[in-house]
């Protein structure tokens, strides 16, 4: 495994710890700045807007950029963000910096997924691709809590003072490991943004904004809702997101071969039944509150392996859905990806703030079934034409299996 490979898996497990490590020192940073645990929470939605928006433009206008030169100066900009979160005293101040260092992520993410996958690694792009996106799975398994158990131990700042020496260790990396590369063809905003003329496609996509952000809703007041429920501290809380992370990725793991043996429709009915059932069950567990943090991590551990079920039968459903247009509906997808983030922590602050932690996963689980309507009605819009009429006949093989219609009546 070439050396500039795990270089670039070290970045993304480092930004993806910076995004997620709000969840587990979110009362810390309430109590600290005198605000509320919901308008901590927009924190997450801050960086993930940022992200969600930032990405598409970030990725056309560097498209000529030296990679290396790139993921340099913008890997320095996350690191200067995080040490200035660590010194600030000021909730708007924060929220400026977590936008400044989401923009210096949107800036390298696409170019980490473009060395990994460029035709001089053809042969191996799979393989490539799979660990870089591991590193964001590993975030949840060691950097969300050691980063947790660095807040409870330190304070708050203590966390974002680890986030900075992350990002300067990732650009130390990249300097001594990534050699000088021709940067990629610039794919105009236009033809990026083609697949979402395409109502199937755009039904897709909101499809998957509404898993994450039903996912998420949960995840990022994770802390108050333990806190009310078992009274878990920061210590408990690491271990959670450390098992949870484990139990994350063995979902993520099955729900792919899911969706290749039984076929992505069935594969994300399957976890999203279980989501919702997950649901339902900590709704239960709240009305005889308090429990034992212990007696709660068997459904704890399950939750997060059906919330790691779910996407990539989603990124199987939606990639069967675009037919032809599927690089451009991934790259769309990223976005959807970290709107759903950003969705969560807004949408889960208002149900905090007005309702309290215990409507969360009713909340979640609502969000989760208008999230799988959205696909049948995309599944429905790919079997017509938009005249309406019934498509049959010659067609081409999408992910997991489906034949994705092309033309004929």
């Amino acid at each position: 495994m070439p050396a500039w490979l795990l270089a670039l898996v070290f970045t993304t497990f480092t930004l993806a710890t910076d995004d997620y490590v709000i969840a587990g020192v979110l009362p810390e940073v309430s109590a600290d700045l005198g605000v509320s645990e919901a308008a901590a929470g927009q924190l997450v939605t801050a960086f993930s807007l940022a992200f969600a928006l930032g990405a598409p433009v970030a990725s056309v206008v560097s498209a000529t950029w030296s990679r290396r030169g790139l993921l340099t100066w913008a890997l320095a900009l996350f690191a200067a963000a995080n040490w200035a979160a660590a010194l600030t005293t000021s909730y708007a101040v924060l929220m400026g910096l977590r936008v400044l260092a989401a923009l210096a992520a949107a800036a390298v993410v696409p170019a980490v997924y473009a060395l990994a996958t460029s035709p001089a690694h053809e042969e191996r792009r799979g393989r490539y691709l799979a660990l870089v996106m591991g590193g964001m799975t590993g975030s949840l398994m060691l950097g969300v809590p050691i980063g947790t158990w660095v807040g409870g131990a330190f304070g708050w700042q203590a966390t974002f003072g680890l986030g900075g020496l992350l990002g300067l260790a990732a650009l130390v990396a990249i300097r001594a490991t990534l050699p000088e590369s021709p940067p990629a063809a610039a794919m105009p905003v236009r033809e990026r943004l083609a697949p979402l003329a395409r109502p199937r496609v755009l039904l897709g996509l909101l499809g998957v904004v509404g898993i994450v952000l039903g996912s998420m809703m949960l995840m990022t007041y994770l802390a108050p809702f333990l806190r009310d429920l078992a009274g878990a501290g920061p210590a408990e809380l690491g271990w959670v997101f450390a098992l949870a992370g484990l139990a994350g990725l063995a979902g993520g793991q099955l729900g792919g071969w899911a969706a290749d043996r039984w076929g992505a429709d069935r594969a994300l009915i399957a976890g999203i039944a279980g989501f919702t059932a997950v649901m339902g069950l900590f709704a239960v567990c709240w009305a005889l509150r308090p429990l034992p943090l212990l007696a709660l991590l068997p459904l704890l551990l399950v939750w997060a392996a059906v919330s790691w079920w779910i996407p990539p039968t989603a990124q199987a459903r939606l990639l069967a859905l675009a037919g032809p247009a599927g690089p451009q509906a991934l790259a769309l997808n990223g976005s959807a990806v970290y709107v759903g983030v950003s969705g969560g922590g807004a949408i889960g602050g208002l149900v905090l703030e007005s309702h309290g932690s215990g409507r969360l996963p009713l909340a979640a689980a609502v969000v989760e079934l208008a999230a799988l309507a959205l696909f049948w009605a995309a599944a429905n819009k790919a079997r017509r034409r938009p005249g309406g009429r019934l498509m049959i006949g010659k067609g081409c093989v999408g992910a997991a299996g489906e034949t994705i219609m092309t033309g004929e009546e």
